[in-house]
């Protein structure tokens, strides 16, 4: 063949006269067919291997970029599912910077940081490789009918694609911020107490008025460190001349806390009382001098002695719910259900002793099953004058339970941000970001078996005028430390 009757190649089309071995770069631009088919495989290409359309048919060096990030985002993924079918707990701490050291704890909030912004990265870059490949297409050259179709598949992958790419890194940034607001970043791991960790939980309204704050919950949650077995002991508020682990408390009150009975610090001798006694009418700060800087304070520090003197344990943490901020948890978490016994009203009280609920009450909670949301929880659990404080313990620990049934990971995966949000008001606690691995783990051992919940009441034989707190230490050692089961001898 003479070089005049070769064949004449156009700049960037493939010879016509042979098999053209690049059909989506070099395609028949005359044919609609070929062009149609040509645009199927382009969207379909970028959608399951992002990148890949431009390595095919479009600019190689945007291609390589986007294969790169595909790549690596893969590598990602399944090393995040196999952490987390091994050990959440190490996910986590990898995520909230546990492995970083303590004189670097500053610096805690980077992992997750790197993670928003690399999904942010990733949103931008699918929304470019989308507009390129819609460019690549060529529309005007595709079927009618086809154009609209992988138009809308187009589209619709880039929505979905750096639509979920902006909601991880937004869930990523409610983890970041939610964390620096409730857990401390400075203190490290510690080792179980005797085989638990153990967890004062406070409950009140820290809203207005809240120098003259007391606490309406107090009870502590002993989490067995193997299993994850939870045991919660609820502590009434009015418990009286109870002692105090080893402190300045003890040293103040030798032989058990005393009553009070002036309007400014509290009347009566109830554990309730003691963050007015401290903080308002005494130097706290002098009794405790490290607790602000450890993200305590010294009421809830007086409180925790008087937790350990009691119950006969030691507790190194503490965590404090708000219960304005209980309330818009709920509702984030999407309610809760509960089984109501009793109708119980809902508002501040009777304006005089006697006076019928009926006529102060602004609601009521009926008897059956009911889903409530963040508003009637919080009535619910608060509500105590048509019954009493035993029965208020009581329904406190149901909402609980009710609460931990909602943390299921679906649940708290769709709602991240609006759980996160409230979280940042409802809690104030003194564990450190380091042990949150732990907890996870623990958290997810806990979840499948049922909790003991131990209140220190009449029910349980306990005198509430005269507490006997040699019998209540003996109590909790019972229920944490349980015999073992008798085994029969075999027959001789």
């Amino acid at each position: 063949m003479s070089v005049a009757s070769a064949p004449r190649l156009g700049r960037g089309s493939a010879p016509r006269s042979l098999v053209n071995p690049y059909p989506i770069r070099y395609p028949d631009s005359s044919s609609r067919d070929v062009m149609t088919r040509r645009a199927w495989w382009l969207v379909a290409l970028n959608l399951l291997i992002p990148g890949s359309a431009q390595a095919l048919a479009g600019n190689r060096r945007l291609g390589r970029v986007g294969l790169g990030a595909t790549l690596f985002l893969w590598v990602c993924l399944v090393f995040i599912g196999i952490v987390t079918l091994a050990s959440p707990a190490v996910l986590v701490g990898l995520m909230t910077g546990a492995w970083i050291p303590e004189w670097l704890s500053a610096l805690r909030g980077i992992p997750l940081l790197v993670a928003q912004g690399l999904m942010m990265a990733y949103a931008l870059l699918w929304a470019i490789l989308t507009v390129d490949t819609l460019r690549l297409v060529r529309f005007v050259k595709v079927k009618p009918w086809a154009r609209l179709a992988t138009g809308v598949l187009a589209v619709g992958a880039m929505v979905l694609s750096t639509g979920g790419a902006v909601y991880a890194a937004g869930v990523a940034g409610s983890a970041r911020e939610s964390l620096g607001a409730i857990f401390t970043q400075t203190g490290p791991a510690i080792e179980p107490v005797d085989g638990y960790y153990n967890i004062l939980l406070l409950g009140a309204d820290s809203g207005d008025g809240r120098d003259s704050m007391r606490f309406d919950s107090i009870s502590v949650v002993s989490v067995n460190a193997d299993s994850g077995a939870v045991t919660i002991f609820g502590i009434p508020r009015d418990m009286p001349g109870f002692p105090f682990a080893e402190g300045p408390m003890q040293d103040k009150y030798p032989n058990g806390h005393e009553s009070h009975t002036s309007p400014t610090c509290g009347w009566g001798s109830g554990i309730n009382q003691l963050r007015t006694e401290v903080e308002v009418c005494g130097d706290g700060n002098a009794l405790y001098p490290d607790a602000v800087e450890n993200g305590s304070e010294p009421g809830i520090e007086a409180t925790k002695d008087a937790a350990e003197g009691i119950l006969g344990i030691q507790i190194p943490y503490y965590a404090f719910i708000d219960m304005y901020g209980f309330a818009a948890l709920i509702d984030a978490l999407g309610g809760v259900d509960i089984t109501v016994s009793e109708r119980l009203p809902k508002g501040g009280g009777p304006a005089y002793d006697g006076q019928p609920a009926e006529d102060w009450a602004i609601g009521w909670i009926e008897v059956g099953e009911q889903h409530m949301d963040g508003d009637t929880a919080q009535w619910y659990a608060r509500s105590r004058y048509t019954t009493n404080d035993w029965d208020r313990m009581t329904r406190q620990r149901q909402l609980q339970e009710a609460i931990l049934a909602q943390f299921t990971p679906a649940n708290v995966l769709t709602r991240f941000q609006e759980v996160a949000a409230a979280g940042q008001h409802l809690v104030q606690t003194d564990i450190p970001q380091s042990m949150l691995g732990y907890f996870v783990e623990l958290a997810i051992k806990a979840k499948e078996q049922p909790i003991t919940t131990i209140e220190l009441t009449p029910l349980n034989g306990i005198d509430d005028r005269d507490p006997d707190y040699a019998y209540i230490q003996e109590l909790v050692q019972q229920a944490l430390y349980p015999p073992p089961p008798a085994t029969s001898e075999p027959a001789g």
